[in-house]
């Protein structure tokens, strides 16, 4: 009985199955489908130009192996590709290529692609009768490395961002994830990476795009009938950035098409760049297999800045801006905003406007008015000055003692309390607490810290000190 070409396919994925990894199987060889037999000659069709150029790359001594053990010596491949369904008769355009079996070298040997196939790969950014793959990278260039400023915050994701710029696709940070709540520069930190690599690599095709849009322009092409057109434009980036991976959450079909764009660009040496508000861990509503390829690289937090980062931050837009401000109203700012960066200029950026429209200058008392939508509570303020005055008028020992280098037990008594609660009741840093209390280190502050704490559990006195001194705070 002679064989047809589905039975001869069928049993060739049988051999291939048993001999690659389970998801290279379901990416790779699922999709195909058997087209005809002719003699010894098998066709298979296969969903775009970039399956069969992996095919041929990676597993034509399989493939050949295969069809050889099915069809005889003489067995052959050729591929079917479709390469548009979205010509007006609903009939794919197809072109065939033979099997080189030569590896590396089947691109030199195959048949010429028609010059057409690049117009009709649709650039889902741009009006679609493309003659070539030009690739708007949907970069906002004001965000650079240069004004993203470092800090122990984001020290690690800036470092592993600005390695991937260098080398995208060439480091073990692929895919690289940046994670972190709202406003802390995400958004920033994964477009300067995109910038960097085309200030250096003009040539390299870099797409940033948000999670939305990409679901958009998915159900997009659904209606359209474009869905292969839509692949393979995301297939041919050099670099993907997509922001907001975690609004995937509860969409399966944009996950499963998103899941096999990843997996080739990840297998072709491609770059990816993901931010998430949670870490990969966290997500929610994702399908594990994609979860688990989120895994793979780098993923990299972004945490709420510390005091001095804030200071830097506002210095370096004053800056970008052409505009000076009083170093106590830059303190104040920074101080009392700390939820996130967006929020922080965008309060700068109020008090310009109020001190333009108004034609007053910027001093401490106009910022303190102007800021109330922003900062909680600002009537109650509490700084380290005050903590300071209140603990030694408690104590009654000058104020000026409590900075110097005494080692008298009431002083340091009221200096570890003083450094104590100015870390309870203020956003200063422990850098800033030391520094403010005679110039001191971190660590200093840590041990004075430690010592309250201590004595607070074993000294009865001692604590309802401390619970006198936190009353009258509580007070002003």
């Amino acid at each position: 009985m002679e064989k047809t070409c589905i039975e001869v396919w069928k049993n060739c994925l049988q051999i291939i199955k048993d001999n690659i990894p389970t998801q290279s199987f379901k990416t790779w060889f699922e999709p195909i489908s058997a087209l005809k037999l002719e003699g010894n000659v098998l066709t298979i069709q296969v969903p775009s130009l970039f399956f069969y150029e992996w095919l041929e790359e990676h597993y034509v001594g399989l493939l050949r192996k295969t069809v050889k053990k099915q069809l005889g010596d003489e067995g052959r491949l050729e591929y079917n590709i479709v390469v548009d369904k979205s010509s007006n008769s609903g009939s794919p355009y197809t072109t065939n290529m033979p099997s080189n079996g030569n590896g590396a070298d089947a691109k030199k040997q195959s048949m010429p692609i028609p010059v057409s196939i690049n117009k009709d790969i649709k650039n889902p950014f741009i009006i679609p009768g493309l003659k070539k793959l030009n690739v708007d990278p949907q970069l906002n260039a004001n965000y650079t490395f240069e004004n993203y400023i470092e800090g122990d915050c984001n020290r690690l994701a800036r470092s592993a961002g600005y390695a991937v710029a260098a080398k995208p696709g060439g480091t073990s940070f692929n895919p690289l994830m940046i994670y972190g709540g709202v406003g802390l520069g995400k958004t920033h930190l994964a477009q300067a990476i995109g910038n960097e690599i085309k200030r250096n690599m003009p040539d390299k095709l870099v797409i940033y795009v948000s999670c939305e849009k990409f679901c958009q322009q998915f159900v997009d092409s659904l209606k359209n009938n474009t869905i292969n057109d839509f692949v393979n434009f995301y297939q041919a980036m050099d670099v993907i950035i997509m922001d907001d991976v975690h609004n995937f959450a509860g969409k399966e079909k944009t996950q499963d098409i998103f899941f096999h764009i990843f997996n080739h660009l990840h297998q072709s040496g491609k770059q990816v760049i993901l931010s998430s508000d949670k870490a990969p861990k966290d997500l929610a509503g994702l399908e594990e297999r994609l979860l688990s390829r989120f895994k793979w690289g780098l993923s990299a937090d972004l945490q709420v800045p510390d005091l001095e980062t804030r200071i830097a931050i506002l210095r370096k837009k004053m800056y970008a801006d052409g505009i000076e401000l009083p170093a106590e109203v830059v303190e104040y700012v920074a101080h009392n905003i700390d939820n996130n960066v967006r929020e922080l200029e965008g309060a700068m950026v109020s008090l310009l406007a109020q001190s333009t429209l108004n034609k007053k200058d910027i001093d401490l008392a106009l910022a303190k008015q102007m800021l109330k939508n922003f900062i909680k509570n600002t009537s109650k303020e509490i700084s380290m000055e005050y903590i300071q005055k209140l603990v030694c008028e408690y104590f009654e020992v000058p104020v000026d003692m409590v900075k110097s280098q005494t080692r008298k037990r009431e002083i340091v008594q009221a200096r570890q309390i003083s450094m104590y609660l100015s870390k309870s009741h203020t956003k200063s840093s422990l850098k800033t607490i030391g520094a403010f209390f005679g110039g001191r280190d971190h660590s200093t502050v840590i041990y004075a810290c430690q010592t309250v704490e201590d004595l607070i559990d074993t000294d009865k006195k001692f604590k309802g000190y401390v619970h006198d001194i936190q009353k009258k705070l509580k007070m002003s």
